[in-house]
């Protein structure tokens, strides 16, 4: 494990309402939030790191580790907002992106409308070189060639180059002749053979499109942080595959943040329930903006398979399904007079309207307040006071609308956002073979706890489980990540003869993707004795068109075999007399930082009379009932709250139905049972 000279560790975590910050300090934990700044995500992560460190009298300068979180990659895809970049291809490849794949999504949808490529055609270039697929070259680039490239290129204005020759995976040397080349433009390239060295050209030039789209968006918000006064100099990124990288390795990794908020989430949840007993989970994490889940069986789920705003990318990452549903998804009504919630969102600005920004649309936050379920003056831990009454004025305008009663209406706003989180929730759990029964569910987010009783009860979840802080969870996880760096590459070999020659052909296949892991993380401080490295084989079926991944321990086990049975497991079938591929050779190095230390308190009495607060009405199915607010900093290990009741947080707000009861444990989760 890397020791630390930082006694100081704060994680970031940039959500759609609010940027989370989490700072621990020799053992002892401080909270801060900060309303986000959507047109520059940077001066929220700004004002609140140098809050939190002024509040604390740290100097930002002193030994301050961060790791930090953002959605800044992500909007970019989302809204089309990255930058003016021009793909180089093989010739006759130039329209791989805009053809895509067979996959059709909306099968029977005669007015479907797929996404425009990050590249319109006019942007596109195809040069001749060709590289077999045995690695050979039948086509050398010629200077001429890219005299004249460069000369196109020059006109157009870039922000970008993306670089992805067929076949490149094998052989990359066309590729690094084209890169070396275009460098003269003093632009970022991004090229495929160091992105995503794996065959399948449509995912591999999607995801080295979408690195180059982004990477300019991503370099201005880490400038605009490493440019300020008030923020330190030096700092960690954290990624969607759990781990984190120095700011100064970010170029190839940029692709690999579009998740990274959600991944901090799951690896502080999965921490967190592990320690408390709780092996097997379902983590809910409810934003602002939208709601993400993750089943972890004994494990944190991780994938290489992913779409966002339909374009695939395939990188590592923890298996993260999303919606959007969150506390500031807008209720409208559509064109056949129907209630909807979201995906639309208020944001941070204006957000909903109990926020006084001048918003103007109900939210689900709305309806939580509104419902009783949210406490005005309570919110933040008192810091910001919710306007009530400008809220009712709005729901009463709404719900004449749609020809409801104001507590109909709010109540099925809330019904129509908790469909659409257990849809998701099943998506991860149900449709893959597991029985929602089995796990415990996980919740955090700002707005997880108003909702994860209603959930659990309709899934048949018997346990829920809410941590402390659980509205900054996100940011808390990131305080666990370690450094990791995952490489992979395509090699195709059949295991029809699995003796020496691939045994061979295995362990210097591992040793190539060794040698730059070693590289790598010694820019990282680690040296080849402190790593993890963890290696694995993607392997199908010949003639399948998917792979499963197999741990791969050294070459005498029988890696085979166990695909056999892992696809039996996966597919209820096996075809032991068929011929087996390894498709994909994957090696993860991680290096292992210092985590915050989660420690228990002794269990008191079941009383917890000294953390209540008040005693309001609030509504639960249309009946009012008295319902006792408490503060959950108050509450001790041990404490027993019976249910209707609201316990209110810094971060969150936690519902306990009348039909639950909660019981803070020894570590201070909430630990929410029904009946």
């Amino acid at each position: 494990m890397q020791k630390q000279k930082n006694i100081t560790k704060i994680g970031v975590d940039t959500g759609g309402t609010f940027t989370d910050i989490i700072m621990s300090v020799e053992g002892s934990l401080w909270t801060h939030k900060v309303l986000s700044t959507p047109r520059n995500p940077a001066y929220a992560v700004i004002k609140g790191v140098s809050e939190i460190l002024n509040r604390h009298n740290i100097d930002s300068h002193d030994g301050v580790d961060i790791v930090h979180g953002s959605t800044v990659a992500t909007n970019a895809l989302l809204e089309h907002r990255g930058a003016r970049i021009a793909l180089v291809t093989t010739k006759g490849f130039e329209d791989v992106l805009e053809i895509g794949r067979q996959a059709r999504p909306n099968l029977y949808d005669i007015f479907v409308q797929r996404p425009a490529p990050l590249v319109p055609a006019d942007r596109r270039f195809g040069i001749r070189e060709r590289t077999l697929h045995t690695g050979d070259i039948q086509t050398e680039i010629s200077s001429t060639d890219l005299e004249m490239l460069t000369t196109q290129l020059t006109t157009l204005e870039l922000d970008a180059i993306a670089i992805c020759f067929l076949f490149s995976y094998i052989n990359p040397k066309n590729e690094q002749i084209a890169a070396d080349h275009l460098a003269s433009l003093n632009i970022p390239i991004s090229c495929s053979h160091e992105i995503l060295p794996e065959y399948r050209e449509y995912a591999r030039f999607s995801t080295t499109v979408a690195n180059a789209y982004i990477r300019p968006t991503l370099e201005r918000h880490l400038s605009t942080l490493t440019e300020s006064e008030r923020f330190p100099k030096s700092f960690r990124l954290m990624l969607s595959n759990g781990g984190c990288v120095s700011t100064r390795n970010f170029e190839s990794a940029g692709i690999q943040t579009v998740l990274s908020g959600p991944a901090g989430g799951v690896i502080g949840a999965y921490h967190i329930a592990k320690t408390a007993g709780y092996e097997k989970i379902i983590t809910f994490d409810m934003g602002g903006t939208s709601t993400d889940v993750s089943l972890c069986d004994d494990g944190i789920s991780m994938t290489t398979e992913s779409t966002i705003s339909g374009l695939p990318i395939k990188v590592p990452l923890i298996d993260i399904h999303t919606v959007g549903a969150g506390g500031g998804s807008i209720a409208t009504v559509d064109s056949g007079g129907a209630l909807r919630v979201g995906p639309e969102s208020a944001g941070a600005d204006p957000g909903p309207i109990c926020y006084g920004n001048n918003g103007k649309e109900i939210t689900v936050t709305d309806a939580n307040l509104f419902l009783g379920r949210i406490s005005p003056t309570q919110f933040l831990g008192g810091q910001m006071s919710l306007e009530s009454e400008t809220t009712r004025q709005y729901i009463e305008k709404f719900s004449e609308q749609i020809g409801l009663s104001t507590l109909e209406t709010a109540d099925g706003i809330l019904k129509i956002a908790n469909a659409a989180m257990e849809r998701a929730i099943k998506v991860i759990s149900v449709e893959r073979g597991f029985d929602t029964r089995d796990f415990t569910l996980v919740s955090f987010g700002g707005a997880g706890g108003l909702h994860a009783a209603f959930l659990a009860e309709n899934l048949g979840i018997r346990t829920v489980l809410i941590p402390p802080n659980g509205g900054l969870l996100s940011a808390y996880g990131m305080l666990f990540a370690d450094v990791v760096k995952d490489y992979s590459q395509t090699v195709l070999w059949k295991t029809e003869d699995s003796g020496t020659n691939l045994h061979n052909q295995l362990e210097n296949g591992f040793d190539a993707l060794l040698t730059r892991a070693k590289g790598d993380m010694e820019t990282e401080g680690f040296d080849l004795s402190q790593l993890i490295i963890n290696r694995s084989l993607d392997m199908r079926y010949e003639g399948q068109s998917y792979e499963l991944n197999v741990p791969f321990i050294n070459v005498d086990m029988d890696f085979v075999s166990q695909f056999h049975a892992m696809h039996e497991q996966r597919f209820s079938y096996a075809r032991p007399e068929a011929i087996v591929e390894v498709v994909t050779l994957r090696l993860s190095a991680i290096g292992e930082t210092e985590k915050p230390a989660l420690t228990s308190e002794p269990l008191t009495d079941t009383d917890p009379s000294d953390a209540q607060i008040t005693q309001n009405s609030v509504i639960f199915d249309s009946k009012v009932y008295p319902t006792n607010f408490y503060q959950r900093e108050s509450l001790h290990p041990g404490n027993r709250v019976e249910g209707p009741a609201i316990i209110t947080e810094f971060s969150a707000t936690t519902v306990v139905p009348p039909n639950f009861s909660a019981v803070v444990d020894v570590y201070g989760n909430l630990i929410l049972q029904h009946g």
